[in-house]
């Protein structure tokens, strides 16, 4: 029954980050072949915006070692309503590898705290920012668009609560990079919905336009949703989300799995935001992509949409 609410968008773009950011925290590696049928699957169940791998150093990310192999299979996935392959990159050599291809969205990956960046990118906030400066340069100079990941926005597991100035003004620093988009990355899974309405406000007052910024939370205490309709309500119109609540962090250990599309999709469909997904053709895939993974989906959408008496 759909009931629309209030003050919410009448459309939501998905970026999905299932075959990236959820293939990346598996402990096996998956067949390319299989991501590449995923992606399909993905594109077909109407998903506009699919994160396709990452062209980090195999040795960081060895589920995603096979980009340069995987990539060019999507060439007809493209095809399929105009699909967005967006494509993580963490310096300039990956960036060279994204071009090779024929990349025409990227992303880069920073963090709002000192800790994080220091474990997961080796450097200082200031020099993250530093290495990602030709990044964006380059690819904006080439045409391409660039995502900028903001993750640690709510908690670090090491630092605690993160202040909102803290992530404000990384965040102003990527935009001033040359950033088109940037994620909010809820990496450890602790905002609450107050916290998102502060931090997008902070941001708002800093001159960080709603309509650049997008939410990536992660499910940990069962907030992903309630946190997702706080930037709804605030006019953010750019969820990230991943088929299956596949993913987690690599480097972050507290860090569980990101919002199933799934029950974003349901939520939605229940408040008559338009996604363009197929409901039931996302069920099937995240299905058939639990069967390769050997092991059920976390997504409650899924399981209650395939339980059989």
């Amino acid at each position: 029954m759909t009931v629309p609410a209030p003050g919410l968008p009448d459309r939501v773009r998905i970026h999905e980050v299932g075959a990236r950011d959820g293939l990346q925290n598996e402990k096996t590696v998956v067949p390319t072949e299989v991501k590449a049928e995923f992606v399909r699957r993905l594109a077909e169940a109407g998903l506009s915006t699919i994160e396709a791998t990452s062209f980090v150093h195999p040795e960081w990310v060895p589920q995603l070692a096979d980009a340069e192999r995987l990539f060019p299979m999507l060439g007809e996935v493209a095809d399929v309503g105009d699909v967005a392959l967006p494509v993580l990159v963490p310096n300039e050599r990956g960036l060279d590898r994204a071009l090779a291809l024929g990349a025409r969205r990227i992303a880069v990956f920073g963090s709002a705290t000192e800790t994080f960046a220091a474990r997961n990118l080796n450097r200082t906030v200031a020099g993250s920012l530093a290495m990602f400066e030709p990044v964006v340069a380059r690819a904006k100079d080439a045409g391409l668009h660039v995502r900028g990941y903001l993750s640690m926005c709510f908690g670090d597991p090491w630092e605690g609560a993160v202040p909102v100035a803290q992530v404000v003004r990384v965040a102003r620093g990527l935009r001033d990079l040359g950033c088109d988009e940037l994620s909010l990355g809820d990496t450890i899974g602790v905002a609450t919905p107050g916290h998102v309405g502060e931090l997008l406000r902070g941001l708002n007052d800093a001159g960080v336009d709603t309509g650049v910024l997008g939410v990536h939370f992660h499910d940990t205490y069962g907030q992903a949703l309630s946190n997702t309709l706080a930037a709804l309500q605030h006019g953010v119109t750019t969820v990230d989300a991943s088929a299956g609540g596949l993913g987690g962090c690599p480097y972050a250990k507290s860090a569980t799995g990101n919002l199933a599309t799934e029950d974003l999709v349901w939520m939605l469909d229940g408040l008559g935001v338009h996604t363009g997904v197929d409901l039931g053709a996302l069920t099937a895939t995240s299905l058939w992509m639990a069967e390769q993974l050997g092991r059920p989906s976390p997504s409650r959408t899924v399981r209650a949409l395939s339980h059989k008496e």
